[in-house]
């Protein structure tokens, strides 16, 4: 005779071994060597707690959350990690998610790892220097690329374009 708390115990342990197998997984990137390499120590003094947990941790913000979300100027935004230029204010739009929104990095900047936690399958981009977490990438953008790069805000930096001359 079939015994449901046998069934139900069976599931529980089952899920409880995904979680644990999750908590314990290490980022994709994690043995993948960088330009700029610290120690944990290092990037602790240097970043902010939010932006040590997001770039080091694989971490993000609440949505909404970032001041990079409404910035509207003309500039560069780039990594909170290392200063490389990222993405270009040009590329920047709206996608109602909460999170800065681009249709395309700028070149050689980001490198890609698959990320399956949380029970699905995304592309995760990082820094190509120095493979900092910045976020994760989807084919739900609009034209021309038909890509939305949904990224943390806190791990970037805003670099407004100089003013011209008049």
């Amino acid at each position: 005779m079939f015994d449901r708390r046998i069934l139900l115990a069976s599931v529980a342990g089952l899920f409880g071994l995904a979680a644990f197998r999750w908590l314990r997984s290490t980022p994709a990137n994690a043995a993948e060597k960088f330009e700029v390499e610290k120690t944990d120590a290092e990037w602790r003094a240097q970043l902010t707690p939010q932006q040590y947990e997001i770039l080091r941790k694989h971490g993000t913000e609440r949505p909404g959350s970032s001041p990079l979300l409404k910035e509207k100027r003309k500039g560069i935004f780039a990594c909170a990690g290392c200063d490389l230029p990222l993405f270009s204010s040009e590329t920047k739009y709206e996608s109602g998610t909460g999170w800065p929104s681009f249709y395309q990095p700028l070149e050689n900047a980001l490198g890609k790892t698959e990320d399956r936690t949380l029970g699905m399958l995304r592309t995760e981009v990082h820094c190509r220097r120095c493979g900092g977490h910045l976020g994760h990438v989807f084919d739900d953008g609009p034209k021309p690329t038909g890509l939305r790069y949904c990224i943390d805000g806190f791990g970037m930096v805003f670099k407004p374009a100089a003013a011209s001359a008049s």
